[in-house]
């Protein structure tokens, strides 16, 4: 009997899934990943100075790194890339499901961001980084039409993509709604909104909360707008100027907090 087609590219994205690796590149984000046990790691490229700096890494790890010429660094890196004298090429993170992740601690009401179509990792490197100093349960996009692992985002991250998940979901407006299952206020950031972040969480800031970010420019698609339960703006003193998305997303998550 013939699959049908659905079975079909199921199947095909789950083998494309399991051969997908990243390079990371620079000395930062290669020793958090190389300290990193929840992280599968494959082939470490070094020049004679990174493999000294990151000796002790490397040793806990248990990797053997092939040893390069700085003049002819054969990590298969973008030319701009600045890496420092260490590659490693390693699998993308499996955080889990959203509905573990996503749970709270008992110990304080959890946020979680969610990007609407961010594209840019550099963006993305930076809210992940703005998510863990702020206690993010979790950074959430999908998995088409937005960044992926990449050496860029971890460089950005400055290691804490190997800490904050980063979770990458078939469909974001069934993302929030499961969210809102959960007990999640989700707001969507727009410009033009009449309530301010924090006039929404008035009297709720005990409840879970979800930000929702859209890329700069379009903003939020119509579904997302649809499907938040409330659209919110971030109070400026000025009508001039506007903020960039990890900006915006730092403002946020410190408007929101608990």
């Amino acid at each position: 009997m013939k699959k049908p087609r659905w079975v079909i590219e199921k199947e095909q994205a789950r083998r494309a899934s399991a051969a997908e690796t990243v390079w990371l590149f620079g000395l930062h984000a290669v020793r958090d990943a190389l300290e990193n046990p929840r992280r599968e790691k494959l082939r470490l490229i070094v020049t004679r100075n990174a493999a000294d700096k990151l000796s002790e890494a490397i040793a806990a790890s248990g990797l053997e790194p092939e040893m390069a010429d700085p003049r002819k660094f054969p990590a298969p890196l973008d030319p701009g890339s600045v890496h420092q004298g260490a590659a490693l090429e390693v699998k993308p993170l499996d955080w889990g499901p959203l509905s573990e992740v996503c749970l709270g601690d008992g110990a304080q009401a959890p946020r979680v961001v969610l990007l609407d179509r961010v594209t840019d990792p550099h963006n993305v490197g930076a809210i992940l980084r703005s998510a863990e100093v702020f206690g993010a349960r979790a950074v959430i996009a999908p998995r088409h039409h937005a960044a992926p692992e990449t050496g860029a985002l971890a460089k950005t991250a400055s290691g804490a993509l190997e800490r904050q998940p980063y979770l990458r979901v078939r469909n974001l407006a069934d993302a929030i709604t499961e969210l809102q299952a959960m007990g999640y206020v989700v707001l969507g950031l727009a410009g033009e909104a009449e309530a301010s972040i924090e006039s929404a969480l008035e009297g709720r800031r005990d409840r879970p909360v979800a930000l929702v970010l859209g890329a700069e420019g379009p903003g939020l698609r119509p579904r997302t707008r649809e499907t938040v339960d409330a659209l919110v703006h971030i109070g400026f003193a000025s009508d001039f100027g506007s903020l960039n998305v990890s900006n915006a997303a730092a403002v946020a998550l410190y408007a929101a907090r608990g």
